[in-house]
């Protein structure tokens, strides 16, 4: 599969490098960091923007939207067909994510970053369902026209 889709190949290990920097290695957020973004947060509440957003939720949310790149890679890997591949593929993924950080000084695993990386991988792949469908639709159809043919031809 790595062979006939190279862009995709080198896309999908450079994302992967990223995500196993970020959850894989000991850089936990200081102090001014989460200052920086307790501020930010402030300001935009005080605007009267996403009153309803608050640190916590920020972080589940970013851990949603780091995966959906993923299930979108992945399934571009296996083809729509293999949607539950690429499910189950991401939520081992996540999986080893969370019990590797055990491990990690300065990291925390957290059941909910286990359910929101799971659940934006499952969004990545619905997505990604969609994107191609008019693709799959089409390749459907081409099969079931040569079937028909060959049926045709057959004495």
């Amino acid at each position: 599969m790595l062979h006939r889709h190279p862009f995709l190949s080198l896309v999908t290990s450079a994302y992967l490098a990223f995500v196993g920097w970020l959850t894989l290695t000991p850089q936990p957020l200081d102090a001014g960091d989460r200052a920086f973004i307790l501020r930010v947060l402030a300001a935009l509440h005080r605007r009267g923007y996403v009153e309803w957003l608050d640190y916590d939720r920020l972080e589940f949310l970013a851990n949603i939207a780091l995966f959906v790149p993923i299930g979108m890679f992945l399934l571009l890997f296996v083809g729509a067909g293999g949607w539950w591949i690429a499910a189950l593929g991401s939520m081992a993924m996540t999986a080893f994510i969370e019990t590797v950080q055990h491990r990690i000084p300065g990291r925390f695993p957290d059941d909910r970053d286990l359910f929101a990386n799971t659940v934006g991988a499952l969004i990545g792949i619905a997505l990604a369902l969609l994107l191609t469908l008019p693709a799959t639709l089409r390749r459907r159809r081409h099969r079931r026209e040569a079937r028909a043919t060959a049926g045709d031809r057959a004495p």
